[in-house]
């Protein structure tokens, strides 16, 4: 494994971890608030999650295509699609709710919030489950595949 092949691992790893946590243990919970609650949960996570994850989803995408490109397995290929389409989803179904979100000033959740959310959550479990596949397949293709 060179450097380029670690990189792609820990930080393909890390954003699939967080963001597959994030979807399935984090905002089940949050849905179970208040939704003034929820709101307040959902700009603090634009501060912390929203900064970091932009930033993190790309490199793993492009980590995933470099890597694909210098070996073109079957597993890094689809690895690299994986995390593409979670890229996209994110582009089209997460950032324009979560833009949404954080110009937010009220104290109360508008109306609509609710539902605006639920939308996002099915973005989000959507576009995690991929960033997890494509960490998964190109951990196989990186360490090599059965």
């Amino acid at each position: 494994m060179d450097i380029l092949e670690i990189a792609a691992i820990l930080v393909i790893g890390f954003v699939g971890s967080a963001e597959f946590g994030s979807a399935t243990l984090v905002h089940p919970v949050i849905r179970r608030l208040e939704t003034e609650d929820q709101l307040t949960f959902e700009k603090g996570l634009l501060k912390t999650f929203g900064r970091v994850m932009p930033i993190g989803m790309t490199i793993a995408t492009a980590l995933g295509i470099v890597v694909a490109i210098n070996d073109p397995s079957a597993w890094l290929a689809f690895a690299a699609i994986s995390l593409s389409i979670a890229l996209i989803v994110t582009i089209i179904g997460n950032f324009p709710i979560n833009l949404r979100t954080g110009r937010i000033t009220e104290k109360t959740a508008p109306k609509g919030f609710v539902a605006m959310r639920r939308r996002w959550d099915a973005f989000q479990i959507a576009r995690a489950s991929l960033q997890l596949i494509g960490f998964i397949l190109a951990t196989i293709g990186i360490v090599g595949g059965p």
